[in-house]
């Protein structure tokens, strides 16, 4: 018997399964990716059951009695998903057509090809059933194939395989290294949602970068964004340690330092994590911000973090030299904009969670650009917000990002203290003082209209929008202040 590791509210859950299950005269064993971080004592969000009998039928009744939401991932093999009502715990249902160990022998890696009768899950010891050897290359640390078919029968194996290697710090064992290069541009072919979640989740993981590095080793991350293929081998100017490419990687690898929930082991990485948060060390809710939720599974850090990868991928086509042969990229945030843009549609994302990307990338140059004189004013700040909105706290931190990425390991301590402060500055307003960000209302536009005889339009859009950046700026604070500098404004403009 293994001793498994089960929060307390899955416990709850595992029990009441147990139930239904043994209600209904049904098998059902606790199989996956829950069984492997269970036996590992790792925190499992989601759980994975094989059940003896019609999956479709039971997923259904499952649903009602936990008030859930019923998804058929896949009809035709009856695979099925039932997400809880609060959408933090969702629960995989699979059929076991023949034994369990038929079963398990079919899954594609033998860590995930453990089982166990959800009774004893339940009661928090196994006796894990392992026709692959799978607890061995567990205890050992290894990403093993059952076998190169069971990679091919489904094209999104090999890049799950990179996944969890990453996840959890695995190695990948040699041959399977090999099967899943020759299988990575079948990743192309699986549904873009599922592309889409599993680079996420690997994003979402403490060394994503690492992550990264491996899928670009093993021929994944050109077949699930080829759209980074062309910042390959371009190079920038003499300032930037890296080409394009490996820049986006030192920065993607910065945020895995920069956004670590404790300072990172080694000296260099230990050092920017405690520069950077204990100059925030005032902000308690730092962490948490970076945990929370963009969409239901996926926390804004790995969002944070793809914008790490694409933020300069407008980069290659903007390239131009001047006259004097200085390099240039006019507009590449913009148009690195609009191309994540598209491969975030492609993969289907949401579409707040493309808003916040296109903000970030857009404007990922303007932290620095606002505090070229000193330490960015409240107009600055509150400009930047209007900007960037919800994505502004995480703009702050791919600027540092950037900044991390661009010199390399090189880092001149005072230029990144320097920037670090900005930040903090940035942030400080953000929170010490509503008005920089939302300024309460001083005038309506029927007010101006009433006060001003104007009429809708342009040009009382502009004019309320001068009062608001003006109350941000700590220049008017009362409804007379407001409507004398919209006559002031009104006048400049000749009406």
């Amino acid at each position: 018997m293994r001793q498994i590791t089960v929060a307390p509210e899955r416990r709850h859950l595992l029990d009441r399964l147990t139930a239904f299950f043994g209600g209904r005269d049904g098998l059902a064993y606790a199989t996956g990716g829950f069984l492997r971080d269970a036996l590992l004592g790792l925190p499992a969000r989601d759980l994975d059951v094989a059940v003896a009998g019609d999956s479709l039928a039971l997923g259904r009744a499952l649903a009602d009695e936990l008030g859930g939401h019923f998804v058929a991932l896949d009809e035709s093999r009856g695979h099925v998903r039932i997400v809880l009502p609060d959408g933090d715990i969702t629960i995989d249902l699979t059929p076991v057509p023949g034994t369990i160990e038929d079963d398990l022998r079919r899954r594609d890696y033998t860590i995930d090809a453990l089982g166990a009768p959800l009774s004893e899950a339940a009661a928090g010891a196994v006796e894990v059933i392992d026709p692959t050897g799978g607890l061995a290359d567990l205890d050992a640390g290894l990403v093993r194939a059952t076998s190169e078919e069971a990679l091919r029968d489904d094209p999104l194996r090999p890049l799950r395989g990179a996944r969890i290697a990453a996840q959890l710090g695995f190695e990948i064992e040699t041959s399977t290294r090999e099967m899943i290069s020759r299988q990575a541009a079948r990743v192309a072919e699986a549904a873009p949602e599922r592309q889409r979640e599993e680079l996420m989740r690997m994003l979402a993981a403490s060394e994503a970068g690492r992550g990264v590095r491996l899928l670009d080793e093993l021929g994944l991350l050109s077949a699930v964004l080829p759209e980074i293929d062309v910042t390959r081998g371009v190079e920038q100017p003499k300032e930037h340690h890296h080409d394009v490419f490996n820049h986006s990687l030192a920065a993607l690898e910065a945020l895995d330092t920069l956004l670590a929930e404790a300072a990172p082991e080694g000296e260099h990485n230990g050092r920017l994590w405690r520069e950077l948060w204990g100059a925030l060390e005032w902000w308690e809710g730092g962490h948490e911000y970076f945990r929370e939720p963009v969409v239901a599974g996926t926390p804004r850090r790995a969002l944070v973090k793809l914008c790490g990868l694409l933020h300069d991928i407008g980069k290659p086509v903007t390239k131009t030299f001047e006259e004097s042969g200085r390099m240039r990229f006019f507009g590449h945030s913009d148009t690195g904009a609009e191309i994540a843009g598209g491969l975030m549609g492609r993969l289907r994302f949401s579409g707040r969670e493309r808003d916040i990307v296109a903000r970030m990338i857009e404007a990922h140059l303007r932290p620095v650009q606002m505090a070229q004189d000193g330490a960015p004013t409240k107009r600055a700040v509150y400009r930047f917000f209007r900007a960037t909105g919800e994505a502004g706290i995480d703009t702050l931190f791919l600027s540092l990002a950037d900044h991390l990425g661009t010199v390399g390991p090189n880092v001149n301590w005072e230029g990144f203290q320097a920037h670090v402060a900005v930040v903090r500055h940035v942030l400080h307003l953000r929170f010490a003082d509503e008005r920089v960000i939302s300024p309460p209302k001083l005038v309506s536009g029927r007010d101006l209209m009433r006060e001003l005889g104007l009429t809708p339009g342009a040009l009382l859009g502009e004019l309320l929008e001068a009062v608001r950046e003006a109350q941000a700026a700590g220049e008017v604070s009362t409804p007379e202040e407001a409507l004398a500098l919209a006559r002031r404004r009104l006048a400049e403009a000749g009406r």
